[in-house]
């Protein structure tokens, strides 16, 4: 079970997308190295699921994140927001304790 939750908004894009994309049966969310502030969010369809992938579900919309994602994602909330410079899936991660200005990456 995992803390790692999602808001309305970001399940009703997510279905939104997932719609859209032949084949793709969820989110994934990752974290890699590097970007401006150490760490950066990776966004990308999941065909399948991994037997190690932790599955988010809310209303038919599914996330998976990877085992080493998670313990940096632990007790985050997954947004979409839309904005006038743009719209985009905003993580909010109580374990950053620095982000750059684009919120796409962070540090711990």
């Amino acid at each position: 079970m995992s803390d790692v939750t999602l808001t309305q908004s970001a399940a009703d894009r997510i279905n939104a997308i997932l719609a859209k994309q032949p084949g793709a049966a969820a989110l994934r969310v990752a974290i890699d190295g590097g970007g401006c502030s150490g760490f950066s969010y990776r966004f990308d369809f999941a065909e399948t699921v991994d037997a190690a992938d932790t599955v988010v579900e809310r209303d038919g919309a599914r996330v998976v994140i990877d085992e080493m994602s998670l313990e940096l994602l632990s007790g985050s909330e997954i947004d979409f927001s839309t904005e006038l410079i743009g719209a985009a899936f905003r993580i909010n991660n109580p374990n950053a304790t620095a982000a750059c200005g684009c919120g796409t990456s962070f540090s711990i």
